[in-house]
């Protein structure tokens, strides 16, 4: 009998141990390379000084013969009017609170999760030339700092702290370096960057490059460290070759890719203006940020992301499309 006993507390040990150590594991390979982070936030590694990062040459083809050489800047403020919310139309519509996260947007006024293509029509919008078009990306915080307003605590999921307001935002399309560009049709939904990027297999989806504006000429998947004078960038290019027939795709991105290196659009699919979103911010030297995520994300600077949807009048696309076509550099 006493044998028995100890064969059987013998294995309860086993069981309860291996689980133990499965549990362990399990924890240890969830967090990856940030396990030693706290709350999830950043790891050190996340970080960089802007001077670290190596020089890069010039990574656009130089524009050939029949290159769409325009550009065209859209004037929609920097989010004056305080436009926060937890929703992403593009990615999870009809649903509240959807993104997990805070995005700050700029154009239309109205947008949130409950937005259709004719209350987007009817909206007001910050953008000074009418452009009813909603561009959006997740809020950058100061760690350092506690949130105060109810915005900058509604959102949970750990993401915590005072958001930093843009001090700049440019709203930029541009053309193709091989050829002339199609109109956008209305209500085209677009996505750039990689909200899991953290957890994906691979960063074939990472697009936001993050930089210093004293170093234009250095770019990064980190968050950088500038110097004390200069402010934190990121820049958010969307795909632009788009596939004539859906203005919203399987997985948000089918309908739309990104051309090659050499500019050319995949087969089948046709460019369209080039949609750049450029921010700004000042950080005070020393001052830890991250970006806004999914919890399992732990704030990874590789999540970056931003969507649109595009809402602009037939004819203001046709103005858009006619300055890029004809190489001129135009305001709205």
């Amino acid at each position: 009998m006493g044998k028995e006993r100890r064969l059987l507390t013998l294995v309860i040990c086993l069981v309860l141990g291996g689980g133990l150590t499965a549990a362990v594991l399990g924890a240890s390979r969830a967090a990856g390379p940030h396990g030693a982070t706290a709350a999830g936030r950043p790891a050190p590694s996340d970080y960089v000084d802007i001077r670290d990062v190596p020089r890069a040459p010039a990574a656009a083809p130089a524009p050939g013969a029949d290159a769409s050489t325009g550009s065209v800047v859209v004037d929609c403020g920097r989010n004056e009017q305080g436009h926060y919310n937890e929703d992403n139309l593009v990615v999870s519509p009809g649903l509240r609170a959807g993104a997990h996260h805070t995005h700050a947007y700029v154009g239309n006024l109205s947008t949130d999760a409950m937005s259709t293509d004719a209350s987007l029509a009817a909206a007001t919008t910050s953008c000074r030339g009418g452009d009813r078009s909603t561009y959006y990306w997740p809020v950058l915080r100061r760690l350092d700092r506690p949130g105060t307003r109810s915005h900058e605590h509604s959102a949970g999921h750990g993401n915590t702290g005072e958001i930093l307001p843009e001090v700049s935002v440019l709203v930029e399309f541009r053309g193709s370096p091989v050829s002339k560009v199609v109109a956008m049709p209305r209500f085209l939904r677009g996505i750039t960057g990689d909200a899991v990027a953290y957890t994906a297999a691979g960063d074939a989806d990472v697009r936001a490059r993050w930089g210093c504006s004293g170093s234009p000429d250095r770019s990064t998947t980190r968050y950088p460290r500038c110097p004390g004078d200069e402010r934190v960038t990121r820049t958010l290019v969307f795909p632009s070759c788009w596939n004539g027939i859906d203005t919203a795709g399987a997985g948000h991105r089918s309908h739309l890719r990104f051309p090659g290196t050499n500019g050319v659009c995949p087969p089948d699919f046709f460019p369209v203006p080039e949609l750049r979103v450029s921010l700004a911010y000042e950080v005070p030297a020393g001052v830890p940020v991250a970006l806004d995520s999914f919890p399992e994300q732990r704030h990874s600077p590789k999540t970056d992301h931003a969507m649109f949807v595009n809402a602009m009048t037939d004819r203001q696309m046709a103005a858009v499309v006619g300055c890029l076509n004809e190489g001129r550099a135009c305001r709205t």
